[in-house]
């Protein structure tokens, strides 16, 4: 089931499932922001990751000596049990808490929820994570907003660039064949606020850009006024990214990355880990704004 929310000029759709923003469009143009999902290319359109950020050596983690699993981004991605906790014309709540069957692949006490309002042009998605337990809660969190890339017929991907807000050098951890980081690096751009698309800038996965001074980023055409911005400050990281040669991009703002080759596989260890002590609660958001 999709949920809709509205302003006077934009219309917003979130899928119950995952609490995934599946929709963010003009109703004066009928344009379309947010990629639609294909499943002959990537199914997804803007997967929800907690507790956990891209992928886990050998699919496990421990905890205090004892091992546990959770799936590439968590459990929130494709979630069909997550609980409608608010709605009115322009904003939605959803939450999610622990459960004694969940506990088996993830040990904590929380509640997760997840908040869209759409002011406008500009959608803020907030996130609250609460450890409702009496131990220290560990978690990472992130979106992965997908973006129609081009936003126009006739156009060509090379036709888009990412611009930041300021001019930066950013290098990223080159990712192994089953998405771990590897100790090899390379620079993406110098000293500069953009990046240009091209069908060959994700043929080896994700840019993963650790600790970003940016907190701003817009998809951007050379041939029309039309942007996609998503605006970050509560969040160290950001991966870029699309399945190589499709026609979207996605933008997203992680506090957490995936692990690394080397990794003990101890989840406190974990590169980005958050700790919540009991009673304790967590908020970050970022927004996305359509021009």
């Amino acid at each position: 089931m999709k949920h809709q929310i509205e302003s006077k000029n934009f219309s917003v759709q979130i899928n119950e499932v995952g609490a995934e923003l599946c929709s963010f469009k003009s109703k004066k143009s009928g344009l379309e922001f947010v990629w639609q999902g294909d499943t002959e290319i990537w199914a997804s359109t803007a997967p929800v990751l907690f507790p956990i950020i891209g992928a886990l050596k050998n699919g496990v983690y421990s905890h205090k000596g004892m091992a546990y699993s959770i799936p590439k981004h968590g459990f929130i991605r494709y979630n069909e049990n997550l609980v409608v906790q608010h709605v009115s014309e322009n904003e939605m709540t959803f939450s999610y808490a622990s459960n004694e069957e969940l506990k088996k692949e993830y040990p904590f006490d929380f509640k997760f929820e997840i908040s869209f309002s759409l002011m406008d042009n500009v959608l803020v998605v907030s996130h609250q994570v609460t450890n409702i337990g009496k131990s220290q809660m560990l978690f990472s969190l992130g979106g992965h907003p997908a973006f129609n890339c081009p936003m126009l017929p006739h156009e060509k991907y090379s036709d888009y660039y990412l611009e930041f807000d300021q001019k930066q050098t950013l290098s990223t951890p080159v990712l192994s064949t089953n998405g771990l980081l590897t100790d090899v690096a390379f620079e993406v751009v110098s000293d500069t606020n953009r990046i240009n698309l091209s069908e060959d800038l994700f043929a080896n996965d994700a840019l993963i850009f650790k600790d970003i001074q940016s907190k701003k980023v817009s998809l951007k055409s050379k041939n029309h006024d039309h942007r996609v911005t998503v605006t970050y400050p509560d969040f160290k990281n950001l991966g870029v990214w699309a399945k190589h040669k499709a026609p979207f991009v996605c933008m997203e703002p992680w506090l957490g990355v995936t692990d690394p080759e080397q990794t003990t596989g101890v989840f406190k260890d974990k590169e980005g880990i958050i700790s919540l002590s009991e009673g304790e609660k967590y908020q970050a958001k970022f927004s996305i704004e359509i021009n």
